[in-house]
This record gives structure tokens, sequence and C-alpha cells, in this order.
């Protein structure tokens, strides 16, 4: 361990002593207020239709049996929303259980969903052997994270699924199996959210199989609650994150304060000895200190030498029974008017109303004084314009042509302050001008938008913005030319090497700034530049130059395509109890036959220790023969001078020797006798059978047993099919749907992607404004302009640029960038390389910077003892029975 390593431990005890008693306490318990037990918040005890309560793995706690597939497992809405209390916004929770599942299931365990989003959902699918966890990221998509492997063998596991921020560790009998860097979980959960314990909802994910403590453990590193033996004092990624992202934003402040302490000393100095009266300037008019005016339908005062204004508040006229509220020319607020009722019509006084008579003659009247009184007609104009286009008013007799000009009437007076008359198709109405907004809702008094203010300008870098009224300047900063209206530039970035073009890329100066483009056989937006490998890395390889990969560890090939299979290769050498299963980038040695783990689950299988099958009970000699236990298995003898039969006990029944018989719990496995011994076999599937079980072999039924419903319970499909839903591959077998995130082709290395409307997949996209995804490595650091150190991902306010946001986005080169609000888009504006500073190494001696899983180091890391087994044949042959009946090939 170096000194960095050294000194990194030592901080954390000076730093984190409140997270070791945490620790600490998680030793010998975990506060009442961060754990959730979902059985006793459902309270489980009571009926539930397809649960039952059974014996299970230990007997501390309750364990329960889900069966049929129309339970409704559902949490209180009450009960849900206090659960969820404890949930809502934290970065750091673990989920628990310890369960057993009926092979080839596919069902949820746990699931908290609102509508069709999952916040936090745990499935384990025994069709594909993975384990699953949807949530919601911070930016509201949906993500699946998938872990290989198999849950799903009618076997007791212990399960933790633990999340710290963008790290999760998925520990299976209490070994570490899988260790990512994953897109940030939101646990903004809206209220209303539902909770569903073994189903994701009353159609789907029906769990089938025993479940016991189900828990939510709202705190970091909670797999120590199950699996105490864990325990470390190590803070997480979330605890030295925040750390970090705290030292820089002091370090940042501290910057900031001092260089405004030293520009506030320099003006003091300028002011010793000079008196200066404020004052304010609006519309060509002097106002002093504290001084306060009228301003159209604003009250303005001048503070501190600044125009402040506040439209007048009109408060609701009380109006008797016989007016009502109107705008009145020279007024801000509607006050009371008389009105009168006509025809079944209100009208306020001064409203003109046309009507005819019987004789069809046009009567004009008028408003007044509670009354329509009868107004004379004018005589009515010639119109040039065709009959079809004569328009009839409402408040004249004299029809007019469409499109006539109704502002030149006298209309347009009433259009005060900041605000122009417009046409309309039979009449006219107020509009404020460019640059103003209403401040009545007539549109008759306008007030200037700030655009300064409020970020509504266009100024780009080394301006100022500056309000005028109805519009904005941008004033170029000192020492800066101007190159057009919105932008100023002062120096050659290319040349002067201020770019944020990658060490494999080309920079082109342009007119206030500069461009970027990789060089060939690089690809990227510039900024970034990666190498391009032909086909791509896969199994998360690296290309690290043109047509060149470095793997992962356990992976080969030009491509990284071939996994290392580490048993037939020589690289692993397992105890002779036990024997090497090679998984996908890894391995594990697993028990033999005749075997158990002891329970300290050691690399090398050097854990596996004989099981006794005649002290326990677990073998088949009949009672005229003995027991002796061998190694990794039994024999049955016959004593000395005793003739014996060679029958087995199975199941507690007498069975003859050559006796062959089908299970009783089991139906689809044959057994028979052979001289004391059990040897028992599952039945091979021949669809083209006519004489085929269709209870042992489900894919053989076309019948409805064996079908399913689709999501919307309207389609039917057999076994075997698949079909695709909400961006999820489904399929149907054995009358039991899965379903899993579709696989998509790998998009060009690229460091922003989006997935378009009504599409699944991602597609490289160069604005990262508009990506969906940018994967930020907490890992790598950016330098910033005042020389300060920031994260992946962090964001701040550039200095004395008060509008300028900057933030640190990596990948294999530390850059930041800053992008400033302009109307509803956002517009790159500029970036700045720098090198990566530091990796941090939290146990193990390398990471690996992938979004996959970290490198698992055989010095750091107890290889996993997992149970997963290969469902790709069926065993025909006879085998002795060492536990009962034991059934191959399942």
């Amino acid at each position: 361990m170096g000194p960095f390593k050294l000194y990194f431990l030592y901080s954390t005890f000076a730093i984190f002593p409140g997270k070791l008693n945490v620790r600490i306490l998680l030793r010998f318990g975990v506060d009442p207020a961060l754990r959730i037990n979902v059985f006793d918040e459902l309270k489980l005890g009571e009926s539930y239709a397809g649960v039952f309560q059974v014996q299970g793995f230990h007997n501390e706690s309750r364990a329960f049996l889900f069966q049929d597939s129309w339970r409704n497992v559902r949490v209180k809405e009450d009960v849900a929303e206090v659960m969820l209390q404890k949930l809502r916004d934290k970065t750091e929770f673990t989920v628990l259980a310890t369960l057993k599942q009926e092979r080839l299931n596919s069902g949820v365990l746990l699931s908290i969903h609102y509508a069709e989003h999952r916040y936090l959902e745990l499935e384990s699918s025994g069709q594909r052997n993975e384990i699953r966890l949807h949530y919601r990221t911070r930016d509201q998509r949906q993500h699946t994270e998938g872990f290989p492997y198999s849950l799903a063998d009618d076997r007791w596991h212990k399960l933790s699924v633990a999340v710290s921020v963008s790290h999760v560790v998925l520990h299976v009998d209490c070994n570490r199996i899988y260790e990512r860097v994953i897109e940030n979980p939101s646990m903004d959960i809206p209220s209303d959210t539902t909770i569903w314990l073994g189903q994701r909802n009353q159609a789907h994910g029906y769990f089938k199989g025993i479940m016991q403590d189900v828990q939510l453990v709202v705190m970091p590193q909670g797999y120590i609650s199950q699996c105490p033996d864990l325990n470390r004092t190590c803070p997480t990624c979330n605890d030295f994150h925040g750390l970090v992202q705290k030292i820089m934003e002091l370090q940042d402040v501290l910057a900031k304060t001092s260089s405004k302490l030293s520009r506030a000393e320099e003006k003091m100095q300028g002011l010793d000895g000079c008196y200066c009266e404020r004052s304010c300037s609006m519309n060509g008019e002097l106002y002093r200190e504290d001084e306060r005016w009228t301003d159209g339908c604003r009250n303005c005062s001048c503070y501190n030498g600044t125009v402040q204004c506040e439209t007048i508040s009109c408060p609701p006229p009380q109006c008797p029974p016989d007016s009502a509220p109107a705008y009145v020319p020279g007024t801000c607020c509607k006050e009371c008017q008389p009105v009168c009722l006509f025809r079944g019509r209100v009208y306020v006084e001064g409203d003109l109303k046309s009507v005819r008579d019987s004789s069809g003659n046009c009567l004009l009247f008028e408003c007044q004084k509670h009354s329509m009184q009868r107004v004379e007609n004018a005589p009515c104009p010639e119109l040039t314009c065709p009959e079809s286009e004569h328009i009839t008013l409402t408040d004249r007799c004299c029809k007019v042509c469409r499109g006539h000009h109704f502002c030149v009437e006298g209309h347009s007076p009433s259009c005060v302050e900041n605000s122009e008359c417009v046409n309309l198709e039979a009449g006219s109405c107020c509009s404020c001008k460019d640059g103003y907004r209403a401040l009545r809702d007539d549109s008759a008094y306008c007030g200037d938008i700030d655009e300064c203010a409020e970020g509504k300008h266009y100024c780009r870098e080394n301006t100022m913005c500056v309000n005028t009224p109805g519009s904005f300047m941008c004033i170029c900063h000192t020492g800066y030319i101007r190159i057009d209206d919105y932008s100023c530039t002062e120096r050659d970035e290319c040349t002067t090497g201020l770019h944020s073009c990658d060490e494999n890329a080309i920079c082109f100066n342009t007119v206030g700034g500069h461009s970027c483009s990789c060089k060939p056989g690089y690809v990227g937006n510039g900024t970034v530049c990666r190498a391009l490998c032909d086909g791509l890395c896969q199994n998360g390889g690296s290309c690290v130059n043109p047509d060149t990969c470095i793997c992962q560890q356990g992976f080969t090939g030009k491509r990284c395509e071939t996994d290392i299979d580490e048993c037939t290769d020589g690289f692993v050498e397992c105890d002779s109890r036990a024997i090497c299963v090679n998984l996908p980038g890894w391995y594990h040695c697993e028990c033999r036959d005749g075997y158990h783990d002891n329970g300290m689950f050691s690399a090398n299988g050097e854990s596996c220790e004989d099981i006794d099958e005649c002290a326990t009970e677990r073998h088949s000699c009949a009672n005229d023969t003995v027991c002796f236990n061998v190694d990794g298995g039994y024999d049955c003898r016959c004593p000395h001078g005793k003739n014996c039969t060679g029958d087995c006990n199975h199941d507690n029944k007498h069975k003859h020797n050559g006796q062959i018989w089908v299970l009783d719990n089991d139906r689809c496995s044959v057994c028979s006798c052979q001289s004391g011994l059990v040897m028992c076999r599952r039945m091979v599937c021949d669809c083209e059978s006519t004489t085929a079980d269709l209870f042992c072999c489900p894919e053989c039924n076309p019948g409805l047993s064996s079908q399913c419903l689709h999501q919307n319970r309207l389609i039917t499909y057999s076994s075997g099919d698949t079909w695709v839903e909400n961006c999820q591959q489904c399929q149907c077998m054995s009358g039991e749907v899965d379903c899993w995130p579709m696989s998509c082709p790998p998009v060009v290395d690229c460091e922003f992607t989006q997935v378009p409307e009504g599409q699944c997949c991602p597609h490289c996209i160069t604005d990262p404004c508009q990506a969906d995804t940018v994967r930020n490595d907490i890992t790598k650091t950016c330098v910033d302009e005042n020389g300060l150190t920031r994260f992946s991902g962090a964001a701040w306010t550039k200095h004395r640029t008060e509008c300028t946001l900057c933030q640190c986005k990596v990948r294999q080169r530390g850059s930041w960038e800053y992008t400033q609000t302009v109307g509803d888009r956002h517009t790159l504006i500029y970036c700045m390389h720098s090198h990566i500073l530091m990796n941090v190494l939290i146990q193990t001696d390398r990471y690996t910077d992938t979004h996959l899983h970290t490198e698992w180091e055989p010095d750091t890391h107890a290889h996993a003892h997992t149970h997963t087994h290969t469902h790709t044949h069926l065993h025909t042959e006879w085998e002795p029975d060492k536990d009962r009946h034991l059934q191959k090939g399942v």
C-alpha cells in the first residue's frame, strides 16, 4: 500500500467518525428508524390469497410461500406513504431478502412504482438466469441493470443489493458477486406510489417460491446486517464524493470572497473624503434617494441608486348589484360602472348595441345611466368592396369591408403605455410592443422586460448585458473587441493553447472562439476523441489506439470477444472437493455432489466438506443393510453372514431391488432401486412423440395451460413465442411471461447519446445539452479557471460571470466546459483541457473505468460461491440418489 492509500485510510478515521459509529452499530444491529421490514408493514400473517406461512431457512423470522397467479400482495396506501417517506430522496439504501425460488420462475421480489414508472424494482429471471434492478435515473429515464446469476434453482439464498449514489454492489450468500458504477437512481418518489411484494402488479411478474426477511435498509453497506463478517470501516463512494465536493465548494467561496474583498478595498480607497448623494434616472427624469412616484401602472421608488418598480396591485372592486367592474380611460384598475340589461344581456356604461326592428331597419342603442338609449344613426358610407366581403358588426349599423382599419377610428388612444393597437377581423385590441409585458389584462399598459435579469438575452462570452427600454445591449469587457452584436473576442485560442481540443484533435481558430476536429483514426466531438476500432471493443474492452483493444480481465481476442475459460485453460485449481464453473469474465469453485460449504466460502473450494448422509439420514439403504459414509457419498453394505435383498428406502417407502417408479412430488422424474442405491433421472421431452407428457414438457403443449397473456390482456401467446413491449423483449415459457431490456447494437464510440422519440436504442449526438446520457466518473477530475479541482459532473458558476454555468464533463481526459442559458436552450461556449489528477482507490489496487463492473482482485475479494446451473441438456443416465432424489438437468 502506497503513501496515498495510507493517508487515505488515516483520513477516513479522522474525517468520518460518525460513519465509523454507524458501522459499529451495524455490527450489533440496525437502528429501527433506518430499517423497513416489508413483512411487518404488510402484516402477511393476515389473510392474503395465494400466500401461506411455512418453515423458513432459519427460525428467527417468518417465511411465506407465494403460489397462485392471482395474488394481490400490495401495501396499503397510508402504510406505503410512511415507508416511502423513509426512502424518498435518499442516495444510499440496501434491499435484503432471503428466498427460495422455484426453478425457471421469473418473478418480481419487490416493486415500488408509480403508474408505468418503476422507481425501485428487484426481479429474478429463472428463464434467463439473471437478476434485474429496475429504477429511474436522475433525468427521469427508465433504466435496467442486469446481473447474470441464477437464483431460481429451488435453493435457499441470501440476497443483498446495496446502492450508494452511482455505485451498486450485489451480494449472494454473503459473497460479493458484482460491483458496478451505474447511472444515479432517483428516489424523488411521488405520492400515490404503490409497493408490491412478490409481483409487479395484479397481472404480471408473479414470484413463485418462499421469501423470508424482505427488508429495506436506508443506509450504506446495509448488507452488513445480513452478513456481519463483511463489516469494514472504509467510506462509501457517497461519503468520499460528498467530502471532496464540499472542500471544493469552500475553496470556490474563499476565492470569490477574497476577490470581492480586494475590489471593495480598492473602491473604498477611492471614496475616502468624498460625499456622494445617490440618485436615480428614469425616462429622462432624475429622482432622489428614497423618492417614490407612479409610472403608468407601476409604483416606483429610488433605493440605493437603483429604480425599483412594482406593478400596482388592484383589489377587486366591491360593486353594487346595478354596476360592474370595467376599465376607465386614464386609470390602471377597474372601477364600478353602471350596467344596462338589454334583451337578456348585460352591457357596461358606453357600450353600443345594434338591433333590427320588424321592418329590417337598424336601430343603435347605447348604455347610459342604467338604460339603453336610442342613438341616431349617421349615414353609412358607400362600400367599395364586393358584397361577399361585407362584415356586419354588433356595435354599429353600418357594415364595413373585410380588413377594415379599426385602429384609425379612435381605439388606438386607449392603448397607452408601450402598447399598440392591433386590427382584428371585427374590431381591434391592444398588444404590448416587443420587449414589454402586459401590466393589465387588456394589454393597454405594458412594462419593460429586463432581459438581463431574467436571462432572456443573447450576450455571449466576454460581454456584459445592459438592459434598455424594450431591449438590451451587450457591452464588451475591457480589453476585448466586438465581433457582432452579441459577442467579443481577444485572442487566438489555438495558438495560445487555451482551447478545449483533445490531444488527438486538430484545433481551428474561428471568429469569437475555435472548433475541434478529431484526427483520422479517432472519433468524437473534438473535445473528446477516442480511437476507432473496427467492430468496437466488446465485453467492456477499451479502444486505446486505432484498431487496438485492451480487454477487461477474463476476456481476450482482437475485439475482446472471447471469454477466457479459466477452468479449462489451467488458470484455476479448485480443491478436489469442488469443481470449477466458468462464468463470463470470471469463474468460481462450486462444491461437488456429496459436499456442502461449511460457511467460510473459500475461493478455491477448501471450505467444502463431506455430507454425512448416514448421520443425516439422507441415504436410501434398506433395513437389512448398513449405511457407511464415504467421502462424497455413501455405501449400503450387507452385514457379514446375511443374505441382503438389495432393497431401498426412499421417502420413507420400501422399494424392491430393480423396482422403477415415478416420484410422488415430481411426476417428471423416474427412479429405480439398484442394490440399495436409488438412481433417478429427469424425463426427456420429445415433442414429436404423441405420448409426450405435457405436464413435464409444457413447451410441447399447444393448449391454454402453457399460453400467456400480453400486457394489454388482449393477445395470447403460445409457449416459446417472443414479442417486444415498451422497449423490452418478452417471451412466453410454460405459461409465464419474462421480459428483459432489448439488446441494442453498439453505438459509435461517443461521449453523448440520445434515444430519439419513438425508438428504443441510443444514437450518438454532439450537443451535450440534448443528451440523454452523459457518463460522469467521480474518480476523474478537472481543473477550473481558478485552479480549483472539480469532480466529473460538478457544476459551478464561473467567477465574475454570474450568467455562465460551468460543468466538468470528463470522458478519457479531464476537461471542463461552461454553458450559458439563452432563451429556452443552452449553447456550448468554451472548453478548457486539463489532465486527470488522480484515481480514487477503494480497497482494490486498480480501478476499471467502465460502467459494467469493476475488476476483481484475487488478493482483496473472495470469489463468490454461486449456484448457477446449466440447463442446456438433460441427463439421462442413472445416478446414485444422494439427497433423497437427485434431479439432474432441471
